[in-house]
């Protein structure tokens, strides 16, 4: 008899600590369902702001690389897959020049090497950022454009490609609570609406997994952070919504979808039956 595949996740996200924010609960979920989760990291996140006040480090690339490895061990899934693409950056540590910086690439080529992991991984679920790129970073919305453009390529690779596309999501009521933080959301454009949530997974027995994911990104957690310049009351508010709960909208699918919302990634998806009972 031949084995049944073993059910597989693949994750596509642009910067090490992407993953702890929006999905972070859910990958240690599936992980201890025994669904193999697979993380593909676009960069290292080169260009990104220490935000430990007297922190220098000489290779930021490789330090938060590590620091994903580290995240990864902490939500109990294996080690990331590296596209090795760079850090576009923002504001004054915008990288215009770097050839290899997600900004200047053609969306093809990000997409080829996407669709690359989707053929070795042969995954049954893909997840990616929504159409806005959580808050509108320009490398949220190259991966955005790529992994989309890479899931709707990959039907013709054997196997058919992945049944189902997933986005991360983020109700308006969250978007406008992020607003009140301080943060320049406009929460009609960057928050969705409820009817438009699939699926909303329930992650709070894995909010020390999720903890520990966030601490591991030392470099961008520091005090001069979003989350370090938070008053106590607003960090409270917002870790009750991030670790209580992630959401997720449908952005394709190539099996029937049984009915709205989804009990989870995998209702309705071939080889994932019981995994959302």
């Amino acid at each position: 008899m031949t084995a049944r595949p073993t059910p597989t996740l693949l994750a596509v996200l642009a910067h090490p600590d992407d993953e702890a924010f929006s999905i972070g609960g859910t990958l240690t979920h599936y992980a201890r369902r025994g669904v193999r989760v697979v993380l593909a990291c676009a960069t290292r996140g080169e260009a990104g702001k220490i935000t430990v006040p007297g922190m220098t480090v000489d290779d930021l690339g490789a330090q938060r690389e590590q620091e994903l490895r580290e995240a990864c061990r902490a939500l109990e899934i294996p080690e990331p897959v590296f596209l090795d693409f760079h850090d576009s950056g923002r504001y004054e540590r915008t990288r215009h020049d770097d050839p290899l910086a997600l900004m200047n690439l053609d969306p093809l080529a990000i997409e080829t090497r996407v669709k690359a992991v989707i053929d070795d991984v042969q995954p049954d679920v893909v997840i990616t950022f929504d159409p806005h790129g959580g808050y509108g970073h320009i490398d949220h919305l190259k991966v955005h454009r790529a992994t989309v453009a890479a899931f709707f390529s990959s039907g013709h690779l054997p196997g058919g490609g992945p049944q189902r596309l997933y986005y991360t999501a983020m109700t308006t009521e969250a978007a406008q609570g992020l607003s009140r933080m301080g943060q320049d959301l406009d929460p009609l454009l960057y928050g969705v609406s409820e009817g438009t949530i699939a699926v909303r997974m329930a992650v709070g027995a894995y909010a020390a997994n999720k903890t520990a994911a966030l601490a591991a990104h030392g470099t961008q957690m520091g005090e001069t952070s979003i989350l370090g310049r938070m008053t106590a009351e607003e960090r409270a508010q917002l870790e009750e919504r991030m670790l209580g709960w992630e959401s997720f909208s449908l952005g394709g699918t190539r099996v029937p979808v049984p009915h709205l919302p989804l009990r989870g990634l995998f209702d309705g998806v071939r080889g994932g039956e019981g995994l959302d009972d």
